[in-house]
């Protein structure tokens, strides 16, 4: 038997020449054009994918959970608390809690704040607010990572427009993310639609390769150039997350406790996030 017909390295069941050859002989292609390239360690096989997909099933339920309990009056302790009883509840850990220090189960990131709210039983939502709530969950040693906004009773146009405008962003640099085009076509699918409706893009954080670990390669920028940047290759899984900012794209990190994100002029942000798998027809959503 050749080695072209021996089972593919991925566990597939298929033979190699059925199924990556052809995906590493056009990898190789693109790197010696000089494009760079995911090594194939970023490509999931179809039993990670699957064990991925189940972690993004209870990771889609704990947001469902937030979004069915979530009001004004509560505080962003009571919804950490919440995400902590569903994830543990379904046989899952909360992969924030306690990774690399960070003290609770999930982000809540109010109003101006852009990211890694930390939650606090002093900080209590009231009408008006909007709310990100980031959650990423670990099943079976499998992680999946996404978030959504929520706003809180009567809020005003404008964060209304950002809140869609960002979730607009997400869906565009979703659909960008098309087999064999480049990271770049994402940032710069998001950069231009936001930059056209007046608003900003945070540059600091982005999205990540995710799956087997929490935070994995490549780094997803939010703002970039067509035709540029690492190939994207059918089995990658990684995170979209545009950050975007009403009023100026600058940011800061809180010196009280070296984790919450804000926007330097005081002015709101929103994200949205999804978990996305590269398919040969395109990219899908793992998280809703």
């Amino acid at each position: 038997m050749s080695e072209n017909n021996s089972p593919c390295w991925c566990g597939s069941g298929k033979a190699y020449s059925e199924c990556h050859l052809l995906i590493e002989k056009k990898i190789q292609e693109y790197k010696e054009k000089g494009y760079e390239v995911p090594d194939l360690s970023m490509l999931k096989t179809p039993e990670q994918i699957a064990g991925i997909k189940e972690s993004c099933d209870i990771n889609t339920g704990v947001l469902d959970y937030v979004e069915q309990h979530i009001k004004a009056g509560m505080s962003t302790e009571e919804i950490d608390v919440m995400v902590y009883d569903y994830t543990v509840a379904h046989g899952a850990i909360p992969a924030p809690l306690n990774f690399m220090g960070f003290p609770k189960s999930c982000c809540t990131s109010v109003n101006e704040e852009v990211c890694h709210g930390i939650p606090d039983k002093s900080v209590i939502l009231k009408s008006g607010d909007i709310v990100n709530v980031d959650v990423s969950t670990i099943y079976k040693g499998y992680y999946s990572d996404a978030s959504r906004m929520f706003m809180i009773g009567k809020v005003d146009k404008k964060k209304q427009d950002l809140v869609a405008i960002t979730k607009e962003c997400l869906r565009i640099g979703i659909e960008a993310a098309k087999p064999w085009a480049f990271m770049g076509d994402i940032g710069a699918a998001i950069g231009n639609y936001a930059h056209k409706r007046g608003y900003s893009v945070v540059r600091e954080f982005g999205g990540h390769g995710v799956g087997i670990e929490f935070h994995e390669e490549p780094f997803v920028c939010h703002v970039g150039k067509k035709n540029t940047g690492m190939l994207l290759v059918p089995g990658m899984i990684f995170t979209i997350e545009p950050m975007i900012n009403m009023g100026k794209k600058e940011i800061y990190v809180d010196a009280a406790n070296d984790w919450t994100a804000l926007t330097i002029d005081g002015l709101p942000s929103a994200q949205w996030e999804h978990t996305v798998l590269i398919t040969e027809k395109g990219a899908i959503s793992l998280t809703y």
